[in-house]
């Protein structure tokens, strides 16, 4: 901020000087003071206003670079899949139709918005499937041996659905704001994700192992309903 320090008095003396000997005004000691007032006045307040004018256009130039460094187009935490793909430089970020602007940001947030309406839909159909491979595989796990072929068809549909209701997520561009802190169902719902994620790694390693080491088979069972447990939450938590 600029201050006014001493104000240009000089200048008007030699003024009000000036008119009077020019017009040879007769003028007593109050009138001449009262004249000489007023002119200081004025002076210094078009000092304060210029003053005031240029301090006000720094702080609107100060406001506005601010604006400008605030705006960002992406979340400062993404998920590294989306980071991979849709960071600043993004392997999508080479070409231009996902150029990285205020405008194709609005495109990739309704590609976004598709991919997880999508997500929720896939996400429905593999916990039927996972609810009709708990049934077969109960059942052959009691000793129907018949089932097994369906069982493994199963497991191919189940692994099929599974991931790629997880890549729909996984992969959907990053969204504008950053998760608010404290709890929210969002965040339930990614953390089931990980423990489901897990299980369901775990079901497939070890069904690999089942044939060489049939012991294992409570192990494979658990990860499975573990698997199982999981992802029904999540599923009721992000949709209730």
């Amino acid at each position: 901020m600029r201050y006014i320090t001493q104000p240009q008095v000089e200048p008007l003396f030699e003024d009000v000087h000036t008119l009077v000997e020019l017009f040879s005004i007769p003028m007593s000691k109050a009138v001449f003071y009262t004249i000489l007032l007023l002119m200081i006045s004025l002076h210094v307040h078009a000092q304060v206003d210029t003053t005031d004018t240029s301090v006000t256009n720094d702080l609107l130039e100060e406001l506005s670079a601010t604006e400008d460094d605030s705006i960002s187009l992406l979340p400062d935490k993404i998920l590294f899949t989306q980071r991979v793909f849709w960071g600043k430089k993004g392997l999508m970020r080479n070409f231009n139709y996902f150029e990285l602007t205020s405008e194709k940001r609005q495109r990739e947030l309704k590609l976004r918005r598709g991919m997880l309406v999508a997500h929720q839909i896939m996400g429905f159909v593999t916990l039927g499937t996972m609810i009709a491979q708990g049934i077969v595989g109960s059942r052959l796990y009691n000793g129907d041996y018949n089932l097994l072929a369906t069982h493994q068809a199963l497991a191919v549909g189940v692994n099929f659905t599974y991931f790629s209701t997880a890549g729909l997520s996984l992969f959907a561009p990053p969204k504008v704001l950053d998760e608010r802190k404290g709890y929210s169902s969002i965040k339930l719902h990614k953390i089931l994700a990980i423990v489901h994620l897990s299980g369901m790694i775990a079901t497939n390693v070890l069904a690999g192992q089942l044939e060489s080491h049939p012991e294992l088979r409570p192990y494979h069972r658990a990860a499975a309903f573990t698997a199982f447990g999981a992802f029904a939450a999540s599923v009721i938590v992000i949709k209730f």
